[in-house]
């Protein structure tokens, strides 16, 4: 089973997600912050991160630039209401598979994960 980890600083939106990723076969869950998501990552095993581009104190760049650091290889998909190009191609050049806009189509969003989970 493939394991999801969503971080994003909005509670409703990580429990949804969660929900909806296990109730189609995934090993999902979250943290609300750039913090927990690095400790997170340092401590477990996680294929993919589903990852919130604007949250306060650390962002998703600033995640970014910690899991390339720390050697953390998990995949990583960027997940943000902020959508523009410069930031698209910034998390890219960060290391991030894919990015998609909020409000997501769920389906849309299931078929990214499952092509970036397919990408050796």
């Amino acid at each position: 089973m493939e394991v999801i980890l969503v971080v994003d600083d909005d509670i409703n939106l990580c429990t949804a997600l969660k929900d909806d990723l296990t109730e189609v076969g995934y090993d999902a869950s979250y943290v609300t912050n750039g913090f927990d998501a690095v400790k997170h990552l340092s401590e477990n095993k996680v294929d993919l991160v589903l990852l919130d581009l604007k949250m306060p104190d650390m962002d998703g760049f600033d995640v970014l630039k910690e899991m390339e650091e720390k050697n953390l290889n998990s995949k990583v998909i960027v997940l943000t209401a902020y959508a523009d190009v410069k930031s698209a191609i910034d998390s890219a050049k960060m290391g991030a598979s894919d990015f998609i806009s909020k409000p997501y189509d769920f389906d849309e969003l299931l078929i990214t994960i499952r092509r970036v989970l397919q990408r050796e």
